[in-house]
C-alpha cells in the first residue's frame, strides 16, 4: 500500500506539501516520511502552522520533511529538526516574514524560529519547529551558522 500524499494533516495543509522536493526529484531521492514523521508534522501543523494561518492568512511551505540522504544534498544542519518531522520553512502569503515570526513567538508552544536569509527586516523564510525540547529559540542565520535574534 503506497503513501497518500493528498492526506491532510490538519484542515488547511496536505502531507504533499511537507515532501515534495525539486532536488529530491532531480536526485532520484525519495523523501517519503514513516508514519512517525507523519505524525509529528501533524503536531506542527494542529500547533503552529494551522493557528497561525487561521490568524494571518495563507502560507507556503517552502520545505518540511527531509529524508537524511535529502537534508545532506541541500547542505541542511547535521540534526535538522526538518529529518523528524518537527520542522517547516514557511513564507506567509499574505503578511511579512517577520510579522509571521512575531506572531508565532508570541501565541505558539515552538523550539526554533529561525529567520533565514533574506535581510534582517525581510528574511527569505522562516523556519519554525514543534521539537518537544521547546527551547522557544529565536535565531537568525549568520556567517558560518546562527546567532541568536530578537523580534
Amino acid at each position: 500500500m503506497s503513501l497518500d500524499l493528498s492526506q491532510n494533516l490538519s484542515p488547511n495543509f496536505k502531507l504533499i506539501e511537507f515532501v515534495v522536493s525539486q532536488t529530491a526529484e532531480r536526485r532520484g531521492i525519495d523523501n517519503t516520511p514513516q508514519q512517525l514523521e507523519i505524525d509529528r508534522l501533524k503536531i506542527l501543523c494542529e500547533t503552529i502552522l494551522e493557528p497561525a494561518r487561521a490568524a494571518l492568512g495563507s502560507l507556503r511551505i517552502s520545505s518540511g520533511y527531509r529524508c537524511p540522504e535529502l537534508n545532506s544534498a541541500i547542505g541542511g544542519a547535521k540534526h535538522s529538526a526538518h529529518m523528524q518531522g518537527y520542522a517547516a520553512d514557511v513564507i506567509p502569503l499574505h503578511v511579512s516574514r517577520i510579522e509571521f515570526a512575531k506572531w508565532v513567538a508570541r501565541n505558539a508552544q515552538f523550539d526554533q524560529i529561525i529567520l533565514e536569509f533574506g535581510t534582517p527586516g525581510e528574511p527569505a523564510w522562516i523556519h519554525v519547529s514543534c521539537d518537544p525540547r521547546f527551547r522557544k529559540q529565536i535565531l537568525r542565520t549568520a556567517h558560518g551558522g546562527y546567532e541568536f535574534a530578537t523580534l
